[in-house]
């Protein structure tokens, strides 16, 4: 797998079209796409959409010292904080609509602007993370652009919300973790001290957050086991004078660099560091509103505890359904007469029937993309249990079993890499008693978007034309999907027919 790899078609180019810097070019059209979807109309609802009651409120209370009991730690509230001390300084601001649903008279855009660019920076960072694991560019851009169509994504980025946050650390951790594995030296252990940052602050957004370092550490313990007993079967075999048995070996190299890190890296790096970032992240709250890091822990728990016991919402949904998206969550609805009209805000909403046409925003990701993502992590699952299977039979038998890489559709290691993640991100939530929320699937749907945009590059790069044709075909239902249901991704008007059409679920 070398990221010198070119399919058929891009090797009929021009040369002087080839030697142009694709990677950064397309990396550059998918921020700029992200950009636009995000700042586009970001205004557009001048009040407080779903959890921004609370997280948009907080936010200007740290800034007016207002005392406030929330329940999850503080990292995110502060960058929404940031955002509306600069927003509120910009000059064109002055002008724009406002409102005082959090206590200060505050423009929409002021309280959102942070969370629309860090969402579109998303895309790019698992870009960079599909590069790092597969060495390949192509793979790279391919994840990149899934990732600017995914409509969740896109809702979340839009309003003051905080799982963008807790997000876009974790990815950043894992993109430097595996920027690390092919430095040694100073290089290594920088790099490693910034993932271990970026991991503590994403566990300072959401307490979920240490799904992404969980998965790191189950990588890192099957990575370093199988290292251990490699090297333990070498020394038996040595000491009977017998030849070894050739290992089977991961198909990614990334993965095999992961039993590089030591125990003691491990620790310092991802253990320490992350927790000291944690903690560090608390002093500003400690400061504004008194009491110990300890008993604001107590207190986050009791939170948790106490939401777990009676907590219900229309649009909950149990941890099983959300990789088929079966119940998605209603952010805004509202009607009016018009499309262009602006939609009441501050008295009830017009009686059922009475509007002509509905504003309407669902947090929902692209349909197609979800569920060809689903099937393909599901396929990374079953080759993981093939590849345990073929290690199981090669013991038995006392022979190496080798599976080339170019015969499966997903390298086993790269398969491994994604299914550990996946799954620490996801059936954590099978303890949760309290109500959740499709959003709780985000993390690990990043890991399953990651299994088919493998795919889809793998045929995009084959040698085969129905292959090719395949994943352009692939593309190209995804792209319509995303058009397709971009009006409730943005709060487009929309008739209540046109709004029944994209109901493709009874639970939707």
């Amino acid at each position: 797998m070398q990221s010198s790899a070119v399919s058929p078609w891009f090797s009929r180019l021009p040369p002087a079209v080839q030697k142009l810097p694709w990677y950064s070019l397309g990396l550059l059209a998918i921020w700029g796409l992200s950009l636009g979807l995000r700042f586009w109309g970001l205004s557009r609802f001048n009040t407080l959409v779903f959890d921004e009651v609370y997280f948009a409120k907080f936010a200007d209370h740290y800034l007016t010292q207002t005392f406030f009991i929330d329940g999850h730690p503080p990292l995110g509230k502060y960058l929404i904080a940031i955002g509306i001390w600069i927003g509120e300084r910009l000059p064109w601001l002055a002008e724009v609509p406002r409102n005082n649903l959090t206590g200060s008279w505050l423009a929409p855009w002021s309280y959102r602007w942070v969370n629309a660019l860090t969402g579109s920076l998303v895309p790019l960072v698992v870009a960079g993370i599909a590069r790092q694991v597969s060495d390949r560019r192509s793979y790279g851009l391919m994840a990149g652009l899934l990732m600017a169509l995914d409509g969740l994504l896109l809702v979340e980025s839009r309003y003051a919300l905080i799982n963008v946050y807790l997000l876009i650390f974790g990815l950043l951790g894992h993109w430097c973790l595996l920027r690390s594995l092919g430095l040694r030296g100073g290089q290594r252990y920088g790099w490693l001290a910034i993932a271990g940052l970026c991991f503590g602050a994403s566990v300072g957004v959401k307490w979920n957050g240490l799904g992404f370092l969980l998965g790191v550490y189950g990588v890192w313990l099957i990575a370093w086991g199988r290292k251990t007993w490699e090297n333990g079967r070498s020394r038996r075999a040595a000491a009977n004078s017998a030849a070894p048995a050739a290992p089977f070996r991961w198909s990614s190299p990334v993965l095999e660099r992961f039993a590089s890190l030591s125990p003691i890296a491990i620790v310092v790096f991802l253990g320490l560091a992350p927790l000291l970032t944690y903690s560090l992240i608390w002093i500003p709250h400690l400061q504004s509103f008194g009491g110990t890091f300890w008993s604001a822990q107590a207190e986050l728990l009791s939170y948790h505890r106490r939401v777990g016991d009676n907590a219900t919402h229309p649009y909950c949904s149990p941890w099983y359904t959300w990789p088929g998206m079966v119940r998605h969550v209603l952010y805004f609805y509202q009607t009016g007469q018009t499309p262009q009209e602006i939609v009441p805000i501050y008295g009830p909403p017009l009686p059922s029937g009475a509007g002509r046409y509905i504003f309407d925003v669902h947090a929902m990701g692209n349909p197609f993309l979800w569920w060809l993502s689903s099937s393909a992590i599901a396929l990374c699952c079953a080759l993981v249990i093939q590849q345990v299977g073929l290690w199981g039979w090669q013991r038995w038998q006392k022979q190496p079993v080798f599976v080339e890489a170019a015969q499966a559709a997903i390298a086993p290691g790269l398969a491994l890499y994604l299914v550990i993640n996946w799954a620490a991100n996801w059936l954590p939530w099978m303890l949760v008693q309290r109500c959740t929320f499709l959003y709780h699937y985000m993390g690990s749907s990043v890991f399953s978007l990651l299994a088919i945009a493998w795919m889809g590059d793998r045929w995009l790069h084959s040698p085969s034309l129905f292959r090719q044709r395949c994943a352009i075909a692939l593309i190209a239902l995804i792209v319509l999907s995303f058009l397709f249901w971009l009006p409730v991704y943005l709060g487009l008007p929309l008739s209540p027919s046109a709004l029944q059409m994209r109901r493709w679920l009874p639970t939707w």
